[in-house]
């Protein structure tokens, strides 16, 4: 008996021993291989894995850190992550002090995914030591700016576009085009951008998408800010120097590199000109407060896996050439902040100098206009068993055709507060009236200007905008604005505040409540009064003449002479047309 108990005994403590479950002491490691990796470059990662897999990043790096910002129209935060490899501090005043800022925006059009990817794996290489850390700039990137629209996955509306298996929405979560919203601001994202980039104030700016154009051997093209507009030594360097530097280190690395091809439905080899990126667009803002500005295009139609690697290429090198020419990038930006003053012609608007051009030579393939035998009309098709290198014209110097003198002042009155919430956001100096103010200032009448007949952005926004200017003394009220050109913010407040500039806040729909008149006449009141105006005043009594004698349009609606007479009496509202914005010389 006493045996059989020593057996179940010995039996029972080792089936014990067996099922207990054994605990190491080992920390365990993540993973930061990427979706894209782990599926051999035919996917890319969710908007949830995306950051998630920064916050591991950030756990196991003291390098690295994350933070959400601002809102989104999605409802869910903007993140912004830095890589800071040479200090344990987070204050960009402090890190302005003695390195460069490089911010890469991803995923504005979350179809285009090339650099989402592309980042997450530059990050982690350099963290780890991958890849050479850069000394002295700091990298920050907004690892995905539309989120409503990554959110929105599906694998068919890039109808063009060779890959990722399923991949985000161009629309935001109101269905905006968020590289149309930089000056506007609809939307939350562009509100919470414009809050990361005056808090990192970069020297470079990386805005990582997918081209949608033309057929070329081409895996990456570059959409530098366009030099003419942004202006003076500062554009010359980044067209002279930086951009052959960085088709140099490229070529160094056996990728080809040609600027964007600016076409739509036909074949490049015949020419093209550099994309005009207006205030609009993300390079197109950043120009506005002095930063070298690079898209970089992706070729749709080329692999997936081969694209993202290109952009991680393209982007490696910018940092080290952000390293190598870092003084030269930082003097010149500081001396473009004094390039213009009071007093100088400023230009608005620009146009193709044709007196000038580059020659490129490209790389492309044979194409040719045949019958199509769907629709029966002419259709474009490139024979990708034809390549071939020739040299094409490329039009990339622009000039101004339009220009304007830098007042001293803008004075805004406080009702305008959408446009004042506006300058607040991208960090403009002000001062308010103390007192109700009598000021003589330059003032203008909104003339002649066109308006879009469709939708865009949410707008039927206006162009060919022309305006008249008087002077005359304005009464201001207390707690009107006062904001003076002499800032950093002074191209920003020229190109949002003067109406013609074709990104204006008049031209997209800011003030036009002015376009309406208010009060109105009566014909059968003001017939009358009509009369005893023409009798009491000889110039208009002359000009209602000869305009009745030479316009027989004007001359034939009887309801047109009496408004034209009503405008010209003291009846008429003084709002209509008038822009409530003034200037100060």
């Amino acid at each position: 008996m006493k045996k059989h108990l020593l057996l179940f005994l010995i039996i029972y403590s080792c089936n014990n021993t067996i099922d207990k479950p054994i605990t190491e002491n080992k920390t365990t490691k993540t993973d930061f291989t990427t979706v894209f990796e782990k599926s051999n470059g035919l996917e890319t990662a969710t908007y949830k894995e995306v950051i998630n897999y920064y916050e591991d990043l950030a756990n196991q790096y003291s390098e690295i850190s994350i933070k959400s910002i601002g809102e989104t129209d999605s409802g869910k935060p903007l993140h912004m992550v830095t890589l800071n490899m040479h200090s344990s501090g987070d204050s960009f005043e402090e890190l302005r002090a003695n390195n460069r800022i490089l911010l890469i925006n991803n995923g504005i059009h979350p179809g285009e995914s090339d650099g989402i990817d592309a980042t997450m794996m530059l990050f982690r290489d350099i963290a780890q030591g991958k890849t050479e850390a850069p000394k002295q700039t700091v990298i920050v990137t907004i690892p995905v700016y539309n989120i409503g629209g990554s959110l929105n996955r599906n694998s068919t509306t890039r109808t063009n576009q060779n890959g990722p298996k399923e991949y985000g929405f161009r629309g935001n979560a109101r269905n905006f085009d968020l590289n149309r919203d930089f000056i506007k601001s609809d939307t939350k994202n562009a509100r919470t951008f414009a809050k990361i980039f005056h808090l990192v104030q970069p020297d470079v700016f990386i805005d990582n998408h997918v081209s949608n154009g033309a057929d070329y051997q081409y895996t990456l093209t570059h959409l530098f800010t366009q030099h003419n507009k942004l202006g003076g030594q500062l554009g010359d360097f980044m067209h002279s120097e930086i951009m052959p530097q960085l088709e140099q280190k490229l070529a160094a690395k056996s990728w080809d590199i040609t600027p964007y091809v600016n076409v739509f439905n036909r074949t490049p080899d015949s020419g093209f000109s550099q994309f005009l990126d207006s205030p609009r667009y993300s390079t197109g803002y950043t120009t506005l407060f002095n930063t070298l500005g690079l898209m970089i295009e992706t070729h749709m139609l080329k692999p997936y896996k081969q694209r993202v690697e290109g952009t991680y290429e393209l982007m490696k090198s910018m940092i080290e050439i952000t390293e190598e020419r870092g003084d030269n990038i930082t003097q010149l930006r500081k001396e473009q902040s004094n390039m213009w003053s009071v007093g100088q012609s400023y230009p608005l608007a620009w146009e193709i100098d044709t007196t000038k051009t580059s020659t490129l030579k490209f790389k492309g393939y044979e194409g040719e206009m045949i019958a199509s035998e769907l629709t029966g009309a002419k259709r474009l098709k490139y024979d990708t068993s034809k390549p071939f290198t020739k040299d094409v014209t490329y039009q990339n110097y622009y000039k101004p055709n339009e220009d304007v003198t830098i007042p001293k002042a803008y004075i805004i009155p406080q009702g305008w507060y959408n446009v004042i919430n506006l300058l607040k956001l991208n960090n403009v100096a002000f001062t308010k009236f103390k007192n109700d103010t009598i000021i003589n200032v330059e003032s203008y009448k909104i003339g002649a200007f066109e308006t879009k007949k469709s939708p865009y952005e949410g707008h039927y926004s206006h162009y060919n905008t022309n305006v008249s200017t008087t002077h005359k003394a304005v009464t201001f009220r207390k707690g009107d604005y006062l904001i003076s050109t002499n800032q950093k913010a002074m191209r920003y407040l020229i190109e949002t505040l003067e109406p013609s500039a074709p990104d204006s806040f008049f031209n997209w729909n800011f003030f036009d409540t002015i376009l309406q008149q208010k009060e109105g006449f009566s014909p059968y009141v003001w017939e009358d009064k009509a009369e005893e105006l023409l009798k009491n005043n000889s110039k208009i009594q002359m000009e209602y003449n000869v305009k009745i004698s030479y316009d027989e349009d004007f001359a034939n609606n009887w309801y047109a002479q009496l408004d034209w007479l009503h405008k010209q009496s003291e009846n008429y509202e003084s709002a209509h047309l008038q822009y409530p914005i003034y200037r100060l010389n």
